[in-house]
């Protein structure tokens, strides 16, 4: 059997709270925490550590959405908001907060579980690309490292790009490491020699 969903949730109205717990319970296999106010969210969130933050407010507060962000470490976990009314300060602070789904006069009890799941989506669908974003940064960054130390062997050695290249991947080779570390080193040797 999968682990229970750890899912958080921050409602300060009691039969609210209650009508998301009934959506939740339906939604299957999850372990619901609920908070009565958005105070010490950070603290709680870190004690908890919830797999999914729900919040539904009537009207979020810029506290509560700058506890969200700090907790939530930019883009840590899904989080998904209902809110009964909202201005275009609140949405984007509530975007640059990390939330996934930012539901407006929306909450019922049928509507939790797809949002929830929407959010989850959209989360995991960000996180790829920003774990592609970082890898391609990387890759750059490798690739402009090799091209300057085949520049310094050319410079050096009166030797050609690919007699350089040879160089860099026969001494990476033999030392069981990657190209771009070999690369990394000669460069940074060349720095410190100037």
């Amino acid at each position: 059997m999968a682990e229970a969903l750890k899912i958080l949730v921050v409602e300060p109205d009691e039969p609210r709270a209650r009508m998301i717990m009934d959506g939740l319970a339906e939604a299957g296999n999850v372990d619901v925490t609920v908070l009565g106010s958005a105070t010490g969210l950070a603290r709680r969130m870190a004690e908890i550590a919830p797999d999914v933050v729900l919040i539904a407010m009537s009207n979020p507060s810029r506290d509560t959405l700058e506890a969200l962000s700090v907790a939530s470490g930019f883009n840590d976990r899904p989080v998904a908001m209902f809110v009964d009314q909202t201005d275009d300060a609140t949405t984007r602070a509530a975007i640059e907060a990390g939330v996934s789904a930012y539901v407006v006069d929306g909450l019922h009890k049928d509507r939790i579980k797809p949002v929830l799941d929407a959010a989850i989506a959209r989360f995991n669908m960000f996180a790829k690309l920003r774990t592609e974003l970082a890898a391609a940064k990387t890759a750059l960054a490798e690739r402009k490292t090799i091209e300057r130390a085949k520049g310094l062997l050319m410079t050096a050695k009166g030797i050609s790009e690919d007699q350089a290249y040879a160089i860099l991947r026969k001494t990476a080779m033999d030392q069981g490491r990657k190209v771009s570390e070999v690369a990394e080193a000669l460069v940074t040797a060349s720095d410190l020699l100037r």
